[in-house]
């Protein structure tokens, strides 16, 4: 099966965006539409992006461009500093595509309806504008699989100490507007994303079987490792471009998702209100009827298990592959 996918990113930040675009090069069920930037410098951001496409031999990918703050202005932006670093020259200025991701968003799914996956794997700007300029827009939509939010109901939910998550929080306007939506999506939360860690190990793995792509990606993980103080990263956004390709990895469930938000930061806790039981079956209220959803948004499959080690080896098998 082939997948036709926009996948939009916060590339440069963490190392998970750079793997992710990387396993989607090297995934040949996916034919990637383009590549739309957001939250911060995004231009720099399409740069960095390009350039990972070009070390890869994926110049026919184009590169959009997106919205810098968050939807309302209202949320401070964090970057690391050291989005490029290793990667892009000094001064390198690569050329990305003259148009704006939002537009490029709507063109690729109207001309295209139920055609279109996205697979957001940064703050859900550029989505929601998208969604707003063009009413309708979540209808035309095949699938939204994207890393974001956490509802602690997995397994693992005890043990997490977080009850926010970067994507979400960093414009929780946006991500209401998503959810809200009535899109097919699939949310890759803190609840799956978290068991899966790419190692030093594997770092070394990717050293050993040199290429301009893998030694970028080597380059970049070694820069994290340094910035985090830790000798291993989770595999967020790796693992919702796999869940596209393999939904078979993660085991979901359906609910409605509320997303709390105040003009007090950080807010964005992601809610989930339970439209089935652990079987599947659709909860029944006491009085007979069964559970509506809310009117605030529709169904959303929430990954709440994944397993880590087909993970993992879908994950290395992709990008060591030439």
């Amino acid at each position: 099966m082939s997948y036709r996918v926009i996948i939009d990113t916060d590339i440069g930040s963490d190392i998970d965006d750079a793997i992710a675009l990387a396993l989607a090069m090297k995934s040949p069920e996916m034919h990637i539409e383009g590549i739309t930037t957001v939250y911060g410098n995004t231009s720099l951001r399409a740069m960095l992006a390009k350039k990972l496409l070009l070390l890869g031999g994926r110049e026919d990918v184009r590169v959009y461009q997106g919205i810098e703050k968050s939807l309302l202005g209202n949320r401070p932006v964090w970057m690391a500093g050291h989005e490029g670093d290793g990667v892009l020259s000094d001064y390198e200025d690569l050329e990305y595509e003259s148009g704006h991701a939002v537009d490029f968003i709507i063109e690729t799914i109207v001309s295209a309806p139920n055609e279109i996956t996205l697979i957001p794997i940064g703050p859900l700007t550029n989505i929601a504008a998208a969604m707003i300029r063009e009413p309708g827009l979540a209808k035309q939509i095949k699938e939204i699989v994207l890393m974001g939010g956490v509802t602690r109901l997995g397994i693992n939910g005890a043990n997490l100490n977080r009850h926010l998550e970067h994507n979400i929080t960093s414009d929780p306007e946006a991500a209401s507007v998503v959810f809200r939506s009535g899109a097919n999506i699939t949310m890759v939360g803190l609840d799956v994303s978290s068991k899966v860690k790419l190692y030093k190990k594997e770092r070394d793995i990717l050293n050993a079987a040199a290429s301009p792509l893998r030694s970028a990606l080597v380059q970049m993980l070694d820069r994290w490792f340094r910035y985090t103080g830790e000798d291993f990263t989770p595999m967020h956004d790796p693992l919702a471009v796999a869940v596209v390709i393999k939904p078979q990895l993660v085991r979901t469930r359906k609910m409605s998702i509320l997303v709390e938000y105040s003009s007090i930061h950080p807010s964005g806790q992601t809610i989930g209100i339970p439209l089935e039981d652990e079987d599947g079956k659709p909860l029944i209220r006491s009085g007979g009827e069964t559970t509506e959803i809310p009117s605030e948004g529709g169904a959303v499959n929430i990954c709440l298990d994944v397993n880590q080690e087909a993970f993992m080896e879908t994950l290395l098998q992709r990008l060591l592959a030439d």
